[in-house]
């Protein structure tokens, strides 16, 4: 059941609702005359089209009737599919492969999918049996892009990616239809347009988590300042478990073909644009606090990173990170 309440703030309005196993919201630069209902319609429905295309856990999903489809076949994909595919082997290529949306198969084995599995550490041999049905470069697309090979046991996993792209399309389409400035948010990915009626750029505070044991907790607000920019914040502290005295992540190093391995507690980005900026968060991740910051700080990448440490949370920013923090 969606929300939609006017806000206090002349000119704003607020709506809410549910998708991805997560909730929404949006922020929108309204007339007093706007159909609110209308606007949580266009949110919703497009959020909806994410699932219904990308959805690991919904069957009839276009990915996961990709997962199913014959060896050697080709498979239409719709506009929004091939965008976020798109996206996702630009990073995957740019990154060396700390992002990959072939482990889907990895996911599931370590107990961290759709498949309902219990977390576990597998055996060597089995793990090395589902890493060879992996690797981003097994993926052949032709027609533009528009059509994918399933070359044979091969799935995708856009968990990394999808929800920052469902508050990219979220935005486009209130954009699309007459809203001058919204700022949505689905599940913690960002994406802002436009200025706030009063003139000022949206405001974003980062990581503010309740949590006491979250070290994030421990640190100085951070609060960024966006205009038409998005933010997306990845990390081990939503899933993970622990097995022989060491903590799992549920974000994945493709290349080792396990969960990575003192992951930060968080790992922020701001991007142009959501879905980016979700990609990015999570491969850097993967690459770790040191090495991730030394690739954002060479490609320019705005990248905040949060360190466990044993004397206390460590916060490391990109100079482009900090050029987004409000005066």
């Amino acid at each position: 059941m969606g929300t939609t309440q006017p806000a206090a703030a002349a000119g704003l309005a607020s709506l809410g609702g549910q998708t991805m196993g997560t909730s929404w919201s949006a922020r929108v630069a309204v007339r007093a005359s706007t159909d609110l209902h209308a606007l949580h319609a266009i949110v919703q429905g497009a959020l909806d089209e994410v699932v219904a295309q990308m959805s690991t856990w919904e069957a009839d999903s276009d990915i996961s009737r990709y997962r199913r489809a014959a060896a050697g076949s080709w498979q239409a994909l719709p506009e929004a599919f091939a965008r976020v595919l798109e996206a996702a082997l630009d990073v995957a290529r740019a990154s060396g492969g700390a992002f990959d949306p072939t482990v889907a198969p990895l996911v599931e084995l370590w107990g961290f999918g759709a498949g309902g599995r219990p977390p576990r550490v597998p055996p060597p041999q089995l793990l090395a049996e589902t890493r060879a049905r992996t690797g981003w470069q097994r993926l052949q697309r032709r027609a533009g892009g528009r059509e994918l090979l399933q070359p044979g046991g091969l799935a995708l996993d856009f968990s990394a990616i999808a929800k920052g792209f469902g508050a990219d399309l979220a935005a486009e389409r209130l954009r699309a239809g007459g809203v001058a400035a919204a700022l949505v948010e689905v599940g913690g990915e960002i994406r802002a347009y436009g200025r706030k009626p009063d003139g000022n750029a949206w405001q974003v505070l980062v990581e503010a988590e309740p949590d006491l044991e979250t070290p994030v907790a421990q640190l100085p607000p951070r609060v960024l300042a966006l205009e038409d920019a998005a933010v997306a914040t990845s990390g081990d502290r939503w899933h993970h478990f622990e097995h022989a005295g060491q903590r799992y992540s549920h974000t994945f190093d493709p290349r080792s073909g396990a969960p990575v391995h003192q992951a930060a507690a968080a790992v922020t980005v701001v991007a142009a644009d959501a879905m980016y900026a979700d990609a990015w968060a999570t491969a850097l991740t993967v690459m770790g606090a040191e090495a991730g910051l030394h690739f954002a700080g060479e490609h320019g990448l705005a990248a905040r990173f949060v360190s466990r440490t044993p004397t206390g949370p460590v916060e490391t920013m990109t100079p482009a990170f900090r050029r987004h923090l409000a005066a």
